[in-house]
């Protein structure tokens, strides 16, 4: 299947050439037709499979469809960060760059006031954050009565990141007659729940089974003590083939600890997070996706905003204390079917976070035993954490599992395509 025969119009077929696009991926085949349709959606997807264009090119063509001269929002893209938000924004861009149509993107942690002028102007299509969204709306700065179609991305995250009240809020505030699309990395309960609420006879659309990792991403884990991890970093940074890498700490110090290790060793890397300012976060992200940049450090809030290109390697300098982000980290690499490699530490006090994992993934992770500042491995355990039994004294070994390793544009600016109102 190529895009052509998905029901698009010439102007989105021809800004999706001009992206470099032929063919849809699966999760584009499946949702965009039954979106164009009106048909609700319920997408499960792992990152890096393209759902961004999924709801964006329906969406586009059919607020394109009845557009006039009202300046009200009807449609609404909800994300949980600021930088998957501008990304979000910056896909309307391209996809509908020869469309007469206007969008913006609002969030916090930047003055507001461009936003609520940004508003004011009239706009078409908007991308929000949940707090800022709810924030400008009750000081009524913008309004929800003309909403069509509504977009909730990233449903899981918004679970982890405790935006759900606000959510629904949110939903609240919509005109009950509307068309809602929700994608989701993973299907908790919670959000389930949420999804039969909001959903009305649903077209569901799952690419991989939740909570799986890319067929393409080669998994290592290396045991090491937690003090040797700054310096068997630095010697997994000294390879040229880490062109690209995203590192993960889970805590926002301790991003900062490995950017002024790294900084020390004479590698230039960027930490990027909640507690840096939306100025330092923006030019961190362009400097990695420009290529200026080689290591970034993010920790898992900043993860789901990163949506880059060409990442050659994830290394997770702490395993993630839940099993599910491990698989939202590794994700950010093997993006479009292109091949991709995770290296995850791990020390002594995360082998519990390794069990889940792993119980998660249904497999063991490949061990590198080899390696300069090896530590000594853990008694072998099973997919449950329980230890295995010794292996039998005779020339059979017992089952193995898990073995020895081998060797453009302004974030919140007014985007348009084309300018009917100006």
């Amino acid at each position: 299947m190529d895009f052509n025969q998905l029901g698009l119009a010439a102007p989105l077929l021809r800004a999706v050439a001009e992206a470099g696009y032929s063919e849809p991926t699966p999760i584009q085949s499946a949702a965009i037709g039954p979106a164009l349709a009106g048909r609700d959606i319920v997408g499960c997807a792992q990152t890096g499979t393209g759902k961004t264009a999924a709801f964006a090119l329906p969406l586009l063509q059919r607020v394109d469809a009845t557009a006039g001269d009202d300046p009200r929002i009807r449609a609404l893209v909800l994300s949980p960060t600021r930088e998957l938000a501008a990304q979000i924004g910056q896909s309307f861009a391209t996809y509908g760059r020869h469309l007469e149509l206007w969008h913006t993107v609002i969030f916090g942690g930047v003055a507001e006031a461009a936003q609520i002028r940004e508003l004011g102007r009239g706009i078409d299509i908007l991308v929000a954050t949940p707090g800022r969204l709810l924030d400008l709306w009750q000081r009524k700065h913008l309004s929800l009565a003309a909403v069509e179609i509504f977009v909730l991305d990233e449903a899981d995250h918004m679970l982890d990141m405790g935006f759900l009240p606000d959510v629904k809020r949110i939903i609240a505030a919509l005109p009950a007659k509307r068309q809602n699309l929700l994608f989701s990395a993973t299907m908790p309960p919670e959000i389930r729940a949420l999804a039969d609420g909001l959903l009305h006879d649903p077209v569901s659309v799952a690419v991989a089974p939740p909570a799986t990792t890319a067929d393409n991403i080669e998994q290592r884990l290396y045991f090491v003590a937690k003090a040797d991890k700054p310096k068997l970093l630095i010697e997994m940074l000294r390879s040229a083939a880490l062109a690209r890498t995203l590192v993960f700490s889970r805590t926002k110090h301790g991003a900062n600890r490995v950017v002024q290790s790294l900084d020390r060793a004479g590698v230039p890397a960027a930490a990027i997070h909640g507690n840096k300012s939306q100025s330092a976060r923006t030019r961190a992200l362009a400097a990695f996706k420009g290529g200026t940049l080689r290591v970034l450090v993010a920790t898992d809030l900043a993860a789901r905003g990163i949506d880059v290109d060409g990442v050659t390697h994830v290394i997770n300098y702490d395993l993630p204390n839940v099993a599910e982000t491990y698989v939202h980290r590794i994700g950010r690499t093997a993006r479009a079917g292109a091949a991709g490699v995770a290296w995850s530490m791990c020390d002594a006090e995360e082998q519990a976070y390794l069990v889940d994992i792993e119980r998660m993934l249904g497999r063991h992770l490949e061990r590198v035993e080899d390696h300069a500042y090896a530590a000594a491995a853990p008694a072998p355990t099973d997919l449950h954490g329980r230890s295995r039994p010794p292996a039998p004294p005779s020339g059979r070994s017992g089952q193995r599992g898990g073995g020895p390793g081998r060797g453009p544009g302004r974030p919140g600016g007014h985007r348009r395509s084309g300018g009917r109102r100006r």
